[in-house]
């Protein structure tokens, strides 16, 4: 997982040296940890060829945000999810866990994935499709990068 790693860092980098606050940063940290399939608390990912995409939106399907998943997914209306949807879709403990390690409340943390993962997930997948191709999780890193910059900085 090193280039996520690397791109993140380099994408936090530039948003705290566009003066961005830190806070900017934690929330590219939890975001760039859910899509690489980091699970928080120190628990295995299944992180997978894409870089954990496919597993996140597995595991938002089993949640019950199935649809609202795959509106983020295909190339229509973005489908809004509450920050209580995506907590108990994701699991408490993995939001505690990922809230924990950036030193926010759950419930604020919650709140921002569901503003901004909708999005990320949207522009991640431009065609209304998941990135194929074994080459894909070094593409997944450079548009991670450039999508979490972008939303961060408006």
């Amino acid at each position: 997982m090193g280039l996520l790693d690397s791109v993140l860092g380099s994408a936090m980098g530039a948003l705290q040296g566009g003066g961005q606050g830190g806070g900017n940063a934690l929330l590219m940290q939890v975001i760039g940890s859910l899509l690489s399939g980091q699970q928080g608390g120190g628990a295995g990912g299944a992180a997978g060829g894409l870089g954990g995409l496919g597993a996140l939106l597995q595991q938002l399907q089993q949640g019950g945000l199935g649809e609202a998943a795959q509106s983020w997914v295909s190339t229509g209306q973005n489908l809004p999810v509450s920050a209580d949807q995506l907590q108990a879709a994701l699991g408490g403990d993995r939001i505690g866990a990922l809230a924990q390690q950036v030193g926010l409340d759950p419930g604020d943390l919650a709140g921002q994935l569901a503003q901004y993962l909708p999005q990320v997930v949207d522009r991640l997948t431009p065609d209304g499709q998941l990135p194929a191709g074994s080459g894909g999780g070094a593409d997944l890193g450079g548009l991670l990068g450039n999508v979490l910059g972008g939303l961060l900085k408006r």
